[in-house]
C-alpha cells in the first residue's frame, strides 16, 4: 500500500511540477476551448470532462507500456530498467530539450493528430465532445508526456505504470485548469518564464530514477530489489 501511495505521488509531482510545460504547449488549445460563455457550473464541468479526457488516455499509455517494465521485471532486470529510464529522461533533456515532439519521424503523425482537433474545434460544442478533445489532445506528442510514461515503465508492472500516469494527468489538472479560467491574463513572457522551471524538474526525476536502481538499500528511494532472494537463501 504504500508503495502505491508513492507511486501516486511520484505521478501527482511530475504532473503538476511539469504543468508549467503543459500551460506553454497545451495552454493555446486550452484556450481555444469556447467556456467563456458557459454558467459556472457548466464552465467547471467542462473544464474537468476535457482534463479527465487527457487523463484517460495517459492511462492508458501507460498500462500500454507498462508490459515493457512487466517484462523487464520477470526477468528480474527492473533495476537497469529504472537506471536506462532515468539516463533515457536526461539523454531527451539534454539533447532535445524537451522538444522531441519536433522529430522528424513524429511530425506526421502530430499532424494527424492536430488535423483530428481541428475537426473536433470546429464541430458544435457540446459537454461530451469536450472529453473526446481531451481524449485526443492526449495523443499529441509532448516531451513531458514520455518522461511520465519513462517513469511509469520503471515501476516494473502494468497497474503500477497506470496508476503513475493517472497521477500524472491528475498533477497537470490544477495549472491547466487554472489556464483554462484565467489564462486570457497571462502573458506570453510569462508563460515562458513558467516554463523554463520545467527542465530543472525533469532532471531531479531522472536522477531520482538512477538512483532507485542502483540497489541502495534506501527504503522507498532506492530498495533492495534482491533482499527477499537473499534470506530466503540465508535461511536454507
Amino acid at each position: 500500500m504504500n508503495s502505491l501511495f508513492v507511486i501516486f505521488a511520484s505521478g501527482f509531482s511530475i504532473g503538476l511540477l511539469g504543468s508549467f510545460h503543459c500551460v506553454g504547449m497545451c495552454g493555446p488549445l486550452a484556450l481555444s476551448l469556447p467556456i467563456n460563455d458557459f454558467n459556472p457550473a457548466r464552465k467547471i464541468f467542462a473544464i474537468l470532462t476535457y482534463n479527465l479526457g487527457r487523463t484517460f488516455t495517459y492511462t492508458c499509455l501507460g498500462a500500454a507500456f507498462g508490459i515493457i517494465g512487466q517484462s523487464f521485471s520477470f526477468f528480474k532486470l527492473q533495476q537497469y530498467l529504472s537506471i536506462g529510464a532515468g539516463v533515457f529522461i536526461l539523454a531527451t533533456l539534454l539533447i532535445s530539450k524537451l522538444d522531441i515532439f519536433k522529430a522528424p519521424t513524429l511530425a506526421g503523425y502530430s499532424s494527424k493528430v492536430k488535423s483530428l482537433l481541428g475537426n473536433l474545434l470546429r464541430a458544435d460544442k457540446n459537454l461530451s465532445s469536450f472529453l473526446s478533445i481531451g481524449i485526443i489532445n492526449g495523443l499529441l506528442p509532448c516531451g513531458l508526456v514520455y518522461i511520465g510514461i519513462a517513469a511509469g515503465v520503471a515501476t516494473g508492472t502494468i497497474v503500477k505504470s497506470a496508476l503513475l500516469m493517472i497521477a500524472f494527468g491528475l498533477g497537470t489538472l490544477p495549472i491547466m485548469a487554472f489556464t483554462m479560467i484565467l489564462g486570457k491574463y497571462l502573458s506570453m513572457q510569462f508563460r515562458s518564464r513558467l516554463n523554463k522551471i520545467t527542465p530543472f524538474v525533469i532532471a531531479i526525476i531522472a536522477v531520482l530514477l538512477i538512483v532507485r536502481g542502483m540497489n541502495l538499500g534506501i527504503p522507498y528511494l532506492s530498495p533492495t530489489h534482491n533482499a527477499h532472494h537473499v534470506n530466503c537463501c540465508q535461511e536454507d
